[in-house]
């Protein structure tokens, strides 16, 4: 039943990802130009992530609660309904980026593109091992719950990097 009702959200999830994406190339050239990205697309693309924080949380099993439909802009904005949300996501806006970095992100990042294919095969694995674990003990095993839970943090602070929301290279690791 999961995979079922994910769809709705994987499909806000999946646009909200389109428009992030557009909104990055715009963010690159602010950058260039000022050095920042500006707070309304920041905080969009803040949002866009943690949306789909919440959504692959709820499609990996990794919780009961169905997600919200929440576009909430600013993550623990001393809103009850963000903080108690067991898939939350913040992340700061810099005073200063980088202005060359724009130009070559992209380029610095093809590493971690290839890692994403392995880490990717990884995660479908893991998908299918606690499928059947559920199935036949009724319990998700604590390390694939770990395991991928570390490569959504990956993945995030990837998307973190490539939407100009950070500076810091992302760290081949799987977790925080």
């Amino acid at each position: 039943m999961h995979w079922l009702l994910v769809f709705p959200q994987a499909i806000i999830a999946g646009l909200l990802a389109y428009a992030a994406m557009v909104m990055a190339f715009i963010a690159c050239f602010a950058v260039l130009f000022t050095r920042s990205v500006p707070a309304g697309m920041h905080n969009f693309m803040v949002m866009a992530l943690r949306y789909s924080w919440r959504v692959n949380s709820y499609g990996y099993w990794m919780r009961e609660s169905y997600p919200p439909f929440d576009f909430a802009a600013v993550a623990g904005a001393h809103d009850p309904a963000i903080e108690r949300d067991p898939a939350n996501l913040g992340i700061e806006r810099p005073a200063e980026l980088n202005r060359w970095l724009p130009l070559v992100k992209w380029i610095l990042a093809i590493p971690h593109f290839f890692y994403a294919i392995g880490v990717g095969l990884l995660a479908i694995v893991l998908l299918i091992a606690a499928w059947f674990a559920v199935l036949f003990t009724g319990r998700y095993p604590r390390g694939i719950f770990d395991l991928l839970v570390g490569i959504q943090w990956w993945t995030t602070r990837l998307s973190a990097y490539l939407f100009f929301l950070r500076d810091e290279y992302p760290a081949f690791r799987l977790g925080r």
